[in-house]
This record gives C-alpha cells, sequence and structure tokens, in this order.
C-alpha cells in the first residue's frame, strides 16, 4: 500500500486517506477467512487467531503511521486509552499502539533539509555543529532529530512533516461527514461545533511558532522545579522547534518494565502536572500520550511536547472545584446545582441522582488518600459507558458539554487511561486540594 504522494510527502486526498482507513477491516476480514482455511488444514484455533490479530495490529501501526495527519492523532489517542479495552481485544494490538508514540515511517533525508533550509535559512547548518539525519522519534506532525547546538550542547529538532497541515484538513473533512452520526448516538452535543473545536487544536499543532511560546511558558512557570522538567526552547520558525536534549525512560517503557516505585512516581508527577499547569502557567497541558514524557534519572517528570495547549488566562474555572468537592462528597443535590449553573446539563431533563450515580465511579480517586488506578476498572468503566442501554450512558447524552470544555475532557479521560496503564497509586485527592481553588474549602453547606 503506498504510503505518499509522488514527491514523498503525505497523501492529502480524502478519497485515498478514507480508503486506507476503511482497508483495515476489510483487510482484517481477509485474513480472518485465511485463518479459517488455515485452521481447517490443523492449526489451533488460537495460534491463528494470535497471527491474525498480530498482522492487523501492524497494518495498523503501518497505515497510521503513514497517513501522518488526524489519523495518527487517532492512534496515539488509541494507545493513550489502551487501558480501556479488554484484554483479549488489546493485548496483540498493545505493542503496536506503543510503538505509534515513538515512531512512524521516516521522512527522507533531503526532505528534512528542505525543511530546515525553509524555516532556518540556507545556511542553516551554521547553527548546528552537527545534525543527525536519522531521526530518534516521531510526533505527531513531524519528526524529531538529534543535533548539536553552536554552543555544544545537545539539541533536539522537530521538524514537521510536509502537507502535515493539508493532511490533518483531509482527516477532519472526513470527520465531518460523520458529524450527524455523533449526533444522533449523543443529543446532547453539539456535533459541528465539536469538530469545529477538534479542527482548532489540531490545526494548532502544526504551528511550530506557537508551540514554541506554549513551550517557552511551561519552561518559565517550572524552571529549576523538583518535579517537572521543560527543555528550554532555543529556536522556534515555521516548520522547525529547536529545544535542549532531555534523555530519560520513556514512559511507554516505565508503562511495560517500570518497578512499582517508578509507576507511582510517574503517576503522581502526571497528575502534579494537570492539577498544577493552570495555576502556575496558566495553560493546560491537551496531550497526555505516553510519547510525549519521559521519567529522568533524578525522579522528575520530563515534559516533551507542546502542541496541543489551551491558555487559562483566569486559572482553573471557578466552579470545578465546588463541583469536584460535591461529587467527592457525594452530594447530589450540590452536584446537580453547580453543573447546571455551569450549563453542563438541563435540570429539568437529568436528575440529581442520575448525575451522581454517572459520576460516581470516577470520583473514587478523590475519596481515598491513595488511589491505586487499574486496568480493570478503567474496562469496566469503558463497559458500561459504552453500552447504549445502560444507565449511564443514557444520563450521558443528556449532558451537554461545551465546546470549549472539550479538550479539558479529553485530557482528563486520557490522563485517567495512562494511570491505569501505569497501574499507579497516586494521592489524587492531595494534589486536587493543592492546586484547584474552592475544593479544599468547600462544604455542603457553603457550595453555590
Amino acid at each position: 500500500m503506498a504510503s505518499t504522494d509522488g514527491d514523498g510527502r503525505p497523501t492529502s486526498s480524502r478519497l485515498a486517506r478514507t480508503a486506507r482507513l476503511a482497508a483495515l477491516p476489510a483487510a482484517y476480514a481477509g485474513r480472518t477467512a485465511l485463518g479459517l482455511g488455515k485452521r481447517i488444514g490443523g492449526h489451533p484455533a488460537e495460534v491463528v487467531a494470535a497471527q491474525v490479530q498480530q498482522r492487523t495490529a501492524e497494518q495498523l501501526f503501518a497505515t497510521l503511521g503513514q497517513l501522518k495527519g488526524g489519523a495518527m492523532k487517532v492512534g496515539q489517542a488509541m494507545s493513550a486509552m489502551e487501558a480501556a479495552l479488554p484484554e483479549q481485544l488489546v493485548g496483540p494490538y498493545r505493542e503496536a499502539l506503543v510503538r505509534l508514540q515513538d515512531a512512524a515511517p521516516a521522512m527522507p533525508a533531503p526532505m528534512v533539509h528542505e525543511e530546515l533550509t525553509r524555516s532556518l535559512g540556507e545556511s542553516w547548518r551554521e547553527w548546528f555543529r552537527d545534525f543527525d539525519d536519522r531521526p530518534v522519534a516521531a510526533a505527531s506532525v513531524g519528526q524529531v532529530h538529534r543535533a548539536t547546538w553552536s554552543d555544544g550542547s545537545p539539541v533536539a529538532v522537530k521538524v514537521q512533516y510536509p502537507g502535515a497541515g493539508d493532511a490533518l484538513v483531509a482527516d477532519l473533512n472526513v470527520l465531518q461527514r460523520a458529524a450527524p452520526l455523533m449526533q444522533a448516538a449523543m443529543p446532547g452535543l453539539d456535533a459541528r461545533q465539536l469538530i469545529a473545536e477538534l479542527r482548532d487544536r489540531l490545526v494548532e499543532e502544526v504551528d511550530y511558532v506557537q508551540e514554541a511560546d506554549a513551550q517557552t511558558a511551561f519552561a518559565d512557570a517550572y524552571r529549576d522545579d523538583p518535579d517537572v522538567c521543560v527543555p528550554e526552547v532555543l529556536a522556534g520558525e515555521d516548520h522547525v522547534l529547536v529545544s535542549r536534549w532531555v534523555d530519560g525512560t520513556p514512559l511507554s517503557r516505565v508503562i511495560t518494565d517500570g518497578a512499582p516505585g517508578d509507576r507511582d512516581r510517574a503517576g503522581l508527577l502526571l497528575v502534579r502536572l494537570f492539577c498544577s499547569a493552570p495555576e502556575r502557567a496558566r495553560r493546560l497541558h491537551g496531550d497526555p500520550h505516553p510519547g510525549n514524557f519521559r521519567l529522568l534519572p533524578d525522579g522528575r517528570l520530563a515534559v516533551l511536547d507542546f502542541g496541543a495547549t489551551e491558555a487559562l488566562p483566569d486559572g482553573w474555572p471557578a466552579r470545578l472545584g465546588p463541583l469536584l468537592a460535591a461529587g467527592r462528597d457525594g452530594d447530589a443535590a450540590a452536584l446537580h446545582r453547580i453543573a447546571a449553573s455551569a450549563r453542563l446539563l438541563r435540570p429539568d431533563e437529568v436528575t440529581a441522582q442520575a448525575l451522581m450515580d454517572l459520576l460516581d465511579p470516577y470520583l473514587q480517586p478523590l475519596r481515598e488518600p491513595a488511589y491505586r488506578f487499574a486496568r480493570a476498572w478503567m474496562q469496566e468503566q469503558t463497559k458500561v459507558s459504552s453500552d447504549p442501554f445502560s444507565a449511564a450512558s443514557r444520563t450521558q447524552r443528556r449532558l451537554a458539554i461545551p465546546p470549549r470544555h472539550l479538550l479539558l475532557q479529553r485530557v482528563a479521560v486520557g490522563l485517567v487511561g495512562v494511570l491505569c496503564s501505569l497501574g499507579a497509586t497516586v494521592a489524587v485527592d492531595g494534589e486536587v486540594r493543592r492546586w484547584l481553588p474552592g475544593y479544599a474549602d468547600a462544604t455542603p453547606a457553603a457550595r453555590t
């Protein structure tokens, strides 16, 4: 299957990209038929099933990686949320999905040089003492090279895939066609506004100047921090972003091979970053997938990608702390009242008890001094919420989450997925108390 247009750039044709995505289930069906033939020929059924799933996982990785646009973002989100899937389904796919966080088919060196020339000028090599043409990692819309800066320090050079912006738009145009189906499935959601919000977020990811500004804001906020490391930005131009190099253990490797202490430490610092950034950096880090983080030898969490952030100039929304406190304490009436005042629901369509029943499982981490996140818990919640006939699903469809809150919701869900993959034990309540205004001092009688 060809992966690019004739000049080696990501395919931007909506027809071609849709065909590639549509081919995945067809290919799986074909392999299943082939597997049936093998089983008739005497191969054990479980061996055939494993072979079919492994091959499909490899094709999934190759297809999503080659598309390089919104489809790769979908793959990365899948890898961040693999803890939510049943083990018999996700097992054969886990390795391929985790690989998607750190690697994708490489951009040829001449194309990399073209992008460097376009962004940094004809004399771009003078910026570096040396530059390694071999990529060391892949971002969702670019790839990362190791180089030595003019002052002798090691740097990471992120180079955007040519046509990445067009590829994202093509993927979003395909998604736009699914808006009526999304609307029918979730009547309380304005699907077109959701897609417009998603378009804005993804288009921001191809703006490396904006990403450099966001990374600098985080670097300033966490400078000399004992827990969080944000590499300094040295250059941010068009399609090239240069920042200090950071060594460490990829979070994906902590998930697969990490000791319990490292898992707990990584989980704590992810929660601390999520809770503290709106207060310290006045921004929300919007992409919790494991490929964006490293655990450093000194115990700090390194944050490597800032393509998806949201400015929160006033910090956390004022109602969020009291809302979470009401849920933590099981005060259904206060929870319902605050949610209605924030226009998250229409009080005549969702009862206070139905809202509490929906949110109660997700509030458990706030009710214990330290909470152990587990795949089985995430799988159970996913099973309940995905059942269209369950009470939780009916309540969910009646909520009306404003598009401006979609990134926050997505980040929270993705973060919980990563914590479950880590199997981390984290004092979530303590971090929320420390960073969310209105949470620690909220009492049932005082909430409004």
